[in-house]
Formats: structure tokens, C-alpha cells, sequence
């Protein structure tokens, strides 16, 4: 008789003994074939083959012991507060020092789970209380009859701890990946890697990630999976830009000389790196391939103004050039700017927001008759009615007026829009128009040829002489009021603020300061100087509003959350007090300082941290102190809280990394990387037959991200 296999493919309702109960539980997880079961893969391991005595000393590391339940016991805190503790005593010893007490705050269902004479594994950090030690909110499984074959999925192995979620315990969904490896035929699993590039079979892979052997075993099996994880991404990235490659594409390109008026029209010096990125966008709008380049700059680097260089030279070519910004507020700073640095030349502006639609014409360029600066096609642009440079917000993808003749897309603050939206703008057109994205969030290299691997990188990294000086200060919450009284100093010396906040309105579960709370606080405390309250629950023609009349100097001090990220130049502001500090990411904080320093004045943040966050969060802030680099920022960052789900979300178009990390496996990306380029170099439409499972997987991740898209 042949063994029937289940195919990865197959539902999880298909594995024997799978009742619907726990079907319904593994869908809450996003684990719907056999495939998603097989790849939701452990977040840590617990070597169970010998477990370690009991800690006697507070240990920075978390353990793993093995005890028996001797005491469990309830006690009231006071209010609605309740502490569940359980004594436990190690299986092979008596003495008292074996003793170690484990503890829940509030977590009720906790105490219907432990009886005395229990057996069960702990996970957690051992400290000290008073002479005691005690581990406080640990992981834990009881474990159930010992004896039998069953319990060995769990114990006597390195045993893998997954993710779970009501109704599904860690040892149940444990069996369910265990009994699954046995229902797939793991040698006849087809290998996703190039031949050569990893020996070790996809199958075995599978098993040795979540039951290994060894050590070695499971780092071999992790090798494995993660080049194949990074080999798929590459591979993603390398189609999308092998498409841009046979895409229909002109020149956009005109002779320069309206760019050198507008260069020569400048009070200031461009840096040599505005030189370099404008030069290699040039090569781009003179090529016939549509341009597809991230212009990657720290806050204040200047974007914008290489932003309008390519513009121009677009123009000049006889097309039209259109901003995309994500805020209605940042899209009218854009219109102020490029009218007022663009007037000289005469072009027509016009703005298209959600709420807004307005057109500056200017003279100069519609009436010139200065032929040495203006050529027959730019007087032939003067005739039409059409704008020359739009600027707007996603409502450009909406405009019942398509943009004839768009010769090139500038998104700014990439971030915030998605690849369909970028797609969007750019593929109503026949010949489709250059692209050049931009974001003020610098990104490590590693990060960068994943995220934006499909476009040509231009990087700003020198910052104007002309940008203001920031002093930054890490300071306790104990000194509030001197903080505050340097903030009313600064109000008095004619200057603006901001006072940022991490959440809206004060929360049970969280112990950190409210921008709403603080408001009242801070208006009465800096009478008569004028304060507004700016969060991202008001209406966006409210935000508009306030961060008008800020901007005009109105309101002199804004009490925000960090709504105010992504916002408009302020000169005037030269201070911002962020409270809870600790709360936020370096490079976010990073981000909010870039808000000030835009004016001559010399500027001040002040970062304030609740005294009870630890040095290790205080050294974090240090960084700040110390740095005003937002590479190195970002890549502090980044060691500090890892590189997250950035791959994970619709705005990248690419999907979410299981198992590889960005930055301890930097390595294998390069290697990944590199295969996938040489794929596509060797077979640019994946025709061989050997490269047809390719064609498969592409197809598969690209209705996956339509489905998260939409």
C-alpha cells in the first residue's frame, strides 16, 4: 500500500485528528494549509535535555527550570489589584534553597491553571525581592503525563516555543507542527534555492527548525531557510525592476538652462552632494527607461530643491512634473516654496489637494522674450492653459483631470504611500513618465537594497552650512519645571515650540504622559503666550488650521503627539520637549528633532524620560546626545530594536520576513541578492524549465500582496 502524503497546499483541516475548534484557532494565527503551519516557525527554543538547577542570584539572562508545584496562594493589593504567586521546588532536591517563587500581577486566569504536585517548565528572568528571588510574569506549560511517546515532542529534545493565541496552547499547537512533519513527504519536497547554492534539503530543513537535533542542526536548518526566504525576496525585487527594464520610457530631459537660472537665482551654495544626485538624475530623464530612483536624504539635507532641479530640466523638455506629498498642510508648504523660488522663471503652479485646487501663474516664462533662456518648446508650453509642475496630495490619484503629458512623478515621503499608489500615479500613461521617491527617514544599506532594492538609490548625505545648530539635552522627568521654564525663556526671546507627547489621552495600561492631560497644563503655565493642542483624531481641516496658524506665529507653542512627524518648516520654531522619550525609537525621535533647527536661530531638544525607564533606555537617549547623523542614528537604531516588520506591511509591496533577520543575516542577503540578479541576467522571463517554480512563486506573491493591499 503507497503512503498518502498531504501536499503543503492542502488546508490544515486535512491533518488527522484536526477538529474545527483548533482550525478556527490556527486561522486567528493566519495559518490556513499545511504550508502556513510548516513555516510558522519558533520564536525561541528551550534546551529541555537537562534543565538547570533553580537560579540563587538575579541573572540579566532568562532561564528555563523544571519544578514541581509545593504552594500557590492569592493575595489582595489593594483596589482591584491582585498578586498570584506558586512556589515550586526542583524534582531532585529537598533542601529549602531549592525553593523559587513565580509571580502574576492581575492575571487572573493564571491561578485556574496550577494545582500542587504539578509538574511544570519555566521561562523567565530570575531578580531579586528583598532576600528572595522570584521570577515575575514567566512563560510557562504544565506538563502532562511524562511517561508516555506523545510527551516526548516536548520534553528530553530542544524544544521549540512557538506563537499562539487564545484557545491553543503552546503544547497542543506544539503536536499539531509535529504530526504535520510526519503527514508531508519531506523527501520529495521540491528545494526553492539555485542548484548548489545550499545542500541541505528543504524538507529536512523543515524538521530541523522546529524539533533539532543539535545545535548545529538547527543553525544549518535555519541557513537553509532563511537564504531561501531572502532568495524569494530578491527575487521579487529583481522581477519588478527586470519589468521596469522592457517598460516603455523617453527622454524628459531639456538643456539645463532653466536649471542654471533657478541655481544662479539662489542665496546659498548647493553641497556636493545635491551636485552628484541632480547629475545622476539627469543621466536618468536623458535615458529613453523610465527612471525609477529613491532619493535618500537626512531632515534638512535638501530634497526638495533637487527635487525641483528635475523638475525643471522635465519642463525645459516640454512636460509636466508633479509632487505627490502625504498631508494636505505639507503639499501647500511645497506650493509656497516652489512659487516663490520658481517665480522668477514664470511657471505655471498649480495645487491639488482633497479640499483645495488652486493654480499661480506667474509671468517670466509666458511672456519671455529672452531667447537665449527660453527655447521654441517652452514658448510653446506658454500657450496652453495647462500648469507646468503640480502639486498636490493622493488626491492626485483621484483628479477627474489626468496629467496629459506627466514627464515625472516626485513622491515625497515615500513612506507614507504604497508601491499600488506609486503604480497609480505613474500607469495611466502610455509612455510611462520618470520616477524619483523621496524620504527624510534614513535607511542602513542593508535595509535599503531590500526595501527599495527595485530602484536606483541618490543619497544626501552633507547637510547645508546654512542649517541651524541643535543642541540636545537628556534630561530626567524631576527637572520639568526647569524645563518648562526654559521653554517660556525661549517663547519670551520671540521663538515657537513644540511640546510632543506619545499618546493622545491617558491610558490604564500605559504609564506615560498625554498630549490632551498636558494641554490645560501648559496653557496656563506659559500665559500669555498662546498654546494648541495638534493630534491625529482631529479633523484634517482642524490640523490644517492649527498648524497655520503655528506657522504664522499665531500659536506659539504646540502641544502634539508625534503628528507633527511629517510636517511644515516652522524657522521660527527652535525648540522641541518630547516627554517619555523612552517610549519612542531613535530614529523617530531622530525624525521629530528635524523639525527645528530650520532657521538661523540656535535650536534646543529636550528629551525627557520617566526616571523609573532604566539606565538602559537613559544610554539609548545618550545616542542622541552625541549624534546628529541619521544614518548612524538609524543604524543604532535598528541593533537596538531590530528591524521589525518593515518588509510586512502593503506600503512595501514585499512580503513579511518569518525567520530572517535584516541585520544578524545581512550576509545572506548579499548572497540572495546576488542569485537572484544572476537568474534573472541568465533568463530575464524565467523560460527554462528549470526556473518555472519561479514563475510559480512570483505569481502566488504577487496575489498575496494584492490581497493585503486591497
Amino acid at each position: 500500500m503507497v503512503e498518502q502524503f498531504l501536499a503543503l497546499s492542502q488546508p490544515v483541516t486535512d491533518l488527522p485528528g484536526l477538529g474545527p475548534g483548533r482550525a478556527k484557532a490556527l486561522e486567528r494565527l493566519g495559518l490556513f494549509t499545511v504550508g502556513d503551519l510548516l513555516t510558522h516557525y519558533p520564536r525561541r527554543y528551550e534546551d529541555r535535555r537537562q534543565f538547570e538547577h533553580f537560579p540563587t542570584v538575579p541573572e540579566e539572562r532568562a532561564v528555563c527550570v523544571c519544578g514541581i508545584v509545593v504552594s500557590t496562594a492569592s493575595k489582595r493589593l489593594g483596589g482591584r489589584r491582585q498578586l498570584f504567586e506558586v512556589t515550586l521546588q526542583e524534582p531532585e532536591r529537598h533542601a529549602l534553597s531549592s525553593l523559587l517563587m513565580v509571580r502574576w500581577f492581575n492575571a487572573y486566569y493564571v491561578q485556574k491553571t496550577f494545582a500542587v504536585g504539578q509538574r511544570v517548565v519555566i521561562y523567565g528572568r530570575p531578580k531579586a525581592r528583598g532576600s528572595q528571588i522570584v521570577i515575575d510574569h514567566p512563560e510557562f506549560e504544565v506538563i502532562e503525563d511524562e511517561g508516555d511517546e506523545e510527551s516526548l515532542i516536548h520534553l528530553k529534545r530542544i524544544t521549540p516555543v512557538h506563537a499562539t493565541t487564545e484557545g491553543l496552547s503552546q503544547r497542543t499547537l506544539r503536536a499539531i507542527i509535529y504530526h504535520a512533519l510526519q503527514a508531508v513527504d519531506r523527501r520529495g519536497l521540491p528545494g526553492t534555492l539555485p542548484e548548489g547554492m545550499d545542500p541541505l534539503p528543504r524538507g529536512e530543513a523543515l524538521r530541523g527548525i522546529h524539533f533539532p537535533e543539535s545545535e548545529a542542526d538547527r543553525e544549518a536548518a535555519r541557513h537553509h531557510l532563511v537564504l531561501s526566504e531572502f532568495f524569494g525576496l530578491q527575487m521579487l525585487i529583481a522581477a519588478r525592476r527586470a519589468r521596469t527594464v522592457t517598460w516603455q520610457g523617453q527622454s524628459h530631459c531639456g538643456p539645463g538652462r532653466l536649471l542654471e537660472r533657478f541655481h544662479d537665482s539662489l542665496p546659498f551654495p548647493l553641497t556636493g552632494a545635491q551636485w552628484r544626485a541632480i547629475g545622476e538624475i539627469r543621466g536618468d530623464l536623458v535615458a529613453e527607461r523610465p527612471m525609477h530612483r529613491l532619493l535618500q536624504g537626512d531632515v534638512g539635507a535638501g530634497k526638495t530643491l533637487v527635487a525641483i532641479s528635475a523638475m525643471l530640466l522635465a519642463v525645459e523638455a516640454g512636460f509636466q512634473a508633479a509632487l505627490m506629498a502625504p498631508t494636505q498642510i505639507l503639499a501647500e508648504q511645497h506650493y509656497l516654496v516652489f512659487t516663490r523660488w520658481l517665480e522668477p522663471l514664470g511657471l505655471k503652479i498649480a495645487l491639488r489637494t482633497g479640499s483645495r485646487r488652486d493654480e499661480s501663474v506667474a509671468g517670466g516664462l509666458h511672456g519671455a522674450t529672452d531667447t537665449e533662456s527660453v527655447d521654441e518648446l517652452a514658448l510653446g508650453l506658454a500657450q496652453t492653459k495647462e500648469p507646468d509642475i503640480i502639486i498636490g496630495t493622493h488626491a492626485l490619484l483621484f483628479d477627474k483631470k489626468p496629467l496629459l503629458r506627466l514627464g515625472l512623478a516626485v513622491i515625497d515621503e515615500q513612506h507614507k504611500f504604497g508601491v499600488m499608489q506609486r503604480a497609480r500615479l505613474t500607469s495611466a500613461h502610455k509612455v510611462l513618465p520618470d520616477v524619483l521617491v523621496m524620504t527624510a527617514t534614513p535607511i542602513p544599506r542593508t535595509l535599503a537594497i531590500t526595501v527599495y532594492g527595485d530602484l536606483d538609490v541618490s543619497i544626501l548625505d552633507e547637510l547645508p552650512a546654512n542649517r541651524g545648530r541643535i543642541v540636545t539635552a537628556v534630561r530626567p522627568d524631576s527637572k520639568g519645571r526647569e524645563a518648562a521654564e526654559f521653554v517660556r525663556a525661549q517663547l519670551t526671546a520671540g521663538r515657537q515650540a513644540y511640546l510632543v507627547y506619545p499618546l493622545i489621552e491617558e491610558s490604564e495600561k500605559l504609564t506615560a504622559k498625554a498630549a490632551t492631560e498636558r494641554f490645560e497644563h501648559w496653557a496656563d503655565a506659559l500665559k500669555p503666550f498662546r498654546c494648541a493642542l495638534l493630534h491625529g483624531r482631529l479633523r484634517p481641516e482642524k490640523k490644517d488650521a492649527i498648524m497655520r496658524a503655528f506657522r504664522d506665529g499665531e500659536v506659539h507653542a504646540l502641544v502634539s503627539t508625534t503628528v507633527i512627524e511629517v510636517g511644515i518648516d516652522v524657522k521660527n520654531a527652535n525648540l522641541m520637549l518630547i516627554e517619555n522619550s523612552e517610549r519612542f525609537g531613535l530614529a523617530q525621535l531622530h525624525q521629530l528633532r528635524g523639525r527645528i533647527g530650520r532657521g538661523e536661530h540656535k535650536s534646543y531638544c529636550l528629551l525627557m524620560f520617566d526616571a523609573r525607564a532604566g539606565m538602559e533606555a537613559v544610554e539609548k537617549l545618550r545616542i542622541l546626545e552625541q549624534s546628529s547623523d541619521g544614518f548612524a542614528i538609524a543604524e543604532a537604531d535598528l541593533r537596538l530594536r531590530g528591524a521589525g516588520d518593515i518588509l510586512g506591511t502593503a506600503q512595501s509591496g514585499l512580503p513579511p520576513l518569518k525567520l530572517g533577520d535584516l541585520l544578524l543575516d545581512a550576509d545572506l542577503m548579499r548572497t540572495a541578492r546576488t542569485a537572484a540578479k544572476e537568474l534573472f541576467e541568465a533568463d530575464p522571463k524565467l523560460r527554462r524549465a528549470e526556473n518555472q517554480r519561479y514563475r510559480s512563486y512570483l505569481e502566488e506573491s504577487k496575489k498575496l500582496t494584492l490581497a493585503r493591499v486591497g
